[in-house]
């Protein structure tokens, strides 16, 4: 393990990330807590000294009381508590998951320091007994076939998406294992009900694989190649010459491959990529790298986990929000089309009732004028109007009366719960 001075300076190299876990025994992380105020301790550790507290009570740690720290800077008689024996079941070590400094929202810093507390109470070089998953990953490693570039690709239902070389599946039996019990520490479950396997929490889900990088390197051609190229120019060279048909070099041209791929043994533990609210995306990739391991990754992987869900969390109710409005948008303007549309048909019938008024109101004097014509002279095709006239005048009224009307409305859905008859949504909405 590097010690605590070595891993603030790779921080301050790096300049964003802390990317090294530190896992300290109880009798060691009792030393630091009394070795400064918490509120300097967590300093080091880029967390708040309220996480820090809860750590130490997770793990039965006591810290200095309120007040102790002046004391003993004003020279005052101090006593310090002594550390009391772990819990039953407590494993005895304390892991302080590495921070991420990059930008993030607050929401996002509260999830981390809640994670790396929750992470305190596992250890990366723990021996965990494996699961049925893995086991059933590793045996379809093992009887796969190599690709040309010597990696092994599982990508099945019910099994971890892997590319990986032979030479790593010892790794991944001992990494895999460790990582689960990271994980569920942060209260997630491997699972494999519908596609590869996932971590799953609730109604989330993330993906996640492991690949193994590969190094390309031109091809260089072996003793056997070069005979056989050798041989082939000597059957062109005299082909050339007339001594040798050219059908014979053309069907024998020899091909080799133009590179030569090695895997490195440099494993990378991938999470599905998830945007995160505000534009910055959590980290999702965790590698091999000169000073870290897989192996020893185990609780960062998990701390990354609990805030790649969160940050996937925040991103499905945003875009479920915004879906909201835009479907609240959407129904404000079919009911603005819908009023207008009963709006134009009321105005229409209206329009249509008043010519019918207009029009009766007319017929009435007509057919008084005419009656009074025809008492004077006979005159029969006009009194045969007029009879025809009366007959029509009693039915337009009674079209026209409270309840003709209301059985033309009825008939129309006009002023009733059906008065949207006929309204249609355009492509638009």
């Amino acid at each position: 393990m590097l010690p605590l001075a070595d891993w603030k300076r790779l921080d301050n190299l790096t300049g964003e990330r802390m990317t090294v876990a530190r896992t300290f025994t109880r009798e060691e992380f009792y030393g630091l807590v009394w070795s400064k105020p918490l509120t300097q301790l967590s300093k080091d550790f880029f967390l708040s000294d309220v996480a820090l507290h809860k750590i130490c009570k997770k793990h039965g740690i006591p810290n200095p009381p309120l007040g102790w720290w002046a004391k003993k800077a004003a020279g005052k008689a101090v006593k310090q508590t002594p550390l009391p024996k772990a819990a039953a079941g407590d494993a005895g070590k304390i892991t302080i998951a590495s921070a991420d400094l990059g930008p993030q929202s607050a929401v996002l810093a509260n999830v981390r320091e809640q994670a790396r507390i929750m992470a305190s109470a596992g250890a990366d070089d723990q021996a965990i007994p494996s699961h049925p998953i893995v086991d059933r990953t590793l045996a379809k490693l093992r009887a796969g076939k190599p690709s040309d570039t010597g990696i092994v690709t599982i990508e099945a239902a019910g099994l971890i998406k892997c590319e990986v070389a032979a030479s790593a599946f010892s790794r991944l039996a001992a990494i895999l294992p460790r990582i689960l019990h990271a994980v569920s520490l942060q209260g997630w479950a491997l699972t494999a009900e519908n596609g590869p396997a996932q971590f799953t929490s609730g109604a989330e889900s993330l993906r996640f694989w492991i690949t193994e990088s590969v190094r390309r390197e031109k091809h260089v051609l072996t003793a056997a190649e070069r005979t056989r190229d050798e041989a082939w120019r000597r059957k062109r060279d005299q082909a050339a010459r007339g001594r040798h048909p050219w059908d014979d070099v053309a069907l024998h041209t020899p091909h080799f491959p133009e590179w030569d791929y090695h895997p490195t043994g440099l494993l990378s533990f991938e999470l599905e990529h998830v945007y995160a609210p505000g534009g910055a995306s959590p980290r999702r990739s965790f590698r091999d790298a000169k000073i870290q391991r897989l192996e020893t990754m185990a609780s960062d992987i998990a701390v990354g986990v609990a805030v790649l869900a969160a940050a996937k969390t925040a991103r499905r109710l945003q875009c479920e929000e915004q879906q909201r409005q835009i479907e609240d948008a959407r129904q404000r303007r079919e009911a603005a089309a819908r009023r207008a549309h009963i709006q134009e048909r009321r105005i229409t019938e209206l329009g249509a009732l008043l010519a019918e008024l207009d029009e009766l109101d007319r017929l009435q004097r007509l057919l008084a004028q005419l009656t009074a014509a025809v008492s004077v002279e006979a005159k029969p095709r006009l009194s045969a109007f007029l009879a025809w006239a009366q007959a029509h005048l009693a039915d337009r009224e009674k079209q026209l009366s409270a309840h003709g009307i209301e059985d033309r409305f009825a008939n129309r859905r006009l002023f009733g719960d059906d008065d949207d008859h006929a309204f249609k949504l355009t492509g638009w909405y």
